[in-house]
């Protein structure tokens, strides 16, 4: 699989169908997504930023670059305590390679050594690639390989990793993340719901790879999951303008103290409980009856304006104003969703997407 990441970083375990899939426009995705067509038989236009949304990626860029770097250290820094040299990162496309790629600088820098990083596909509602686990596993031990993503919304792609990693013995379920506001692993940066600015971007800040496709007229069944490289967005890229900004804020003095990491300065006041639930408390207060509608968190709505059709975006009154939400605001005001204000306890902010049958 092409994309413009070097290939020393990272190893894409996925097909090339580059002019295979034409890209659908958002709304008609949205329509035969809750028709019941499944997401990754698509893939959606790529939305092109208007000049005043990337002044405000470049300002949360400059602001959150360092809040992201300790992050990424923290977590890079449990990698290595729990589970040793040995390990191989699985990252999950696409999300998850440019923070893969991050781990295994900051391993490197560090600690002195490398580690092996492959990228794979997983989809929720379909599963992990298995072509690509007997890949992995063609050439490493089941417990060397940890899965690592971006930051968790509510969980799903962990519950579908649990289901899928029963067929595979000795391979771990466990994933690592910059954040995990849904308090659903302790392998994480930060229980926050931290800005990570690779979120605010699609391919041009994920080495022009799209999102990951399976569809069986396609997708072969030898083949690995699919991908497409955007070639023609290569003057646009900014993979590793973004990587370098936070490796330039790394601290490799560390952040550990005797007997594991000091505690994380940025938790979110120590809410208990699992994100999950407030996510079924959301869904019944505005009467959503599918929470999968329902998209927590600074990345998952970032991610539902980029790419679905939002109904409503909530934010934290706590956070009103606060310039690390610019970007959600910025992006709500270019597609009309309206912001309401709304207590959260383990999030910043929350997407809603619209039922269009209700439209």
């Amino acid at each position: 699989m092409r994309s413009s990441y070097r290939d020393e970083d990272v190893t894409l375990l996925l097909k090339d169908i580059t002019g295979l899939v034409k890209p659908q426009p958002t709304e008609e995705r949205e329509r035969l997504i809750q028709s019941g067509r499944h997401y990754s038989e698509m893939l959606p236009i790529e939305y092109v930023p208007t000049q005043k949304y990337m002044e405000v990626y470049e300002e949360a860029l400059e602001k959150y670059a360092g809040p992201t770097a300790l992050a990424v250290g923290r977590l890079a820094d449990k990698v290595i305590r729990t589970r040793g040299k040995d390990v191989v990162i699985v990252s999950l496309a696409r999300a998850g390679i440019p923070i893969g790629i991050l781990v295994k600088h900051y391993i490197r820098k560090r600690y002195g050594f490398d580690i092996p990083h492959y990228s794979i596909s997983i989809i929720k509602g379909r599963g992990i690639d298995d072509n690509a686990m007997r890949y992995l596993l063609g050439r490493y031990q089941p417990q060397q390989l940890l899965f690592l993503d971006g930051w968790i919304g509510k969980g799903a792609i962990l519950e579908e990793l649990r289901k899928d990693m029963e067929a595979y013995e000795g391979v771990s379920s466990d994933i690592a993340v910059v954040a995990d506001p849904a308090n659903v692993t302790e392998l994480c940066g930060t229980h926050d719901d931290i800005l990570i600015p690779s979120s605010c971007l699609n391919s041009t800040v994920s080495g022009l790879v799209s999102r990951t496709f399976l569809r069986d007229d396609i997708i072969g069944p030898d083949d690995f999951h699919g991908a497409v490289y955007y070639g023609e967005l290569a003057d646009s890229d900014l993979s590793y303008a973004f990587i370098d900004a936070i490796e330039r804020r790394f601290d490799l003095g560390g952040v550990q103290a005797e007997g594991g990491l000091e505690p994380d300065p940025s938790a979110k006041g120590g809410a208990g409980g699992y994100g999950i639930d407030e996510v079924r408390e959301i869904a019944a207060e505005f009467g959503v009856d599918d929470i999968n509608l329902v998209k927590p968190g600074i990345g998952e709505t970032t991610r539902v304006l980029l790419r679905r059709v939002p109904w409503k975006v909530l934010i934290d009154e706590k956070y009103r104003d606060d310039p690390e939400l610019g970007h959600i605001v910025r992006l709500a005001e270019e597609r009309n969703v309206p912001v309401g204000y709304y207590p959260l306890k383990h999030y910043k902010c929350c997407g809603i997407i619209r039922r269009l049958a209700e439209a």
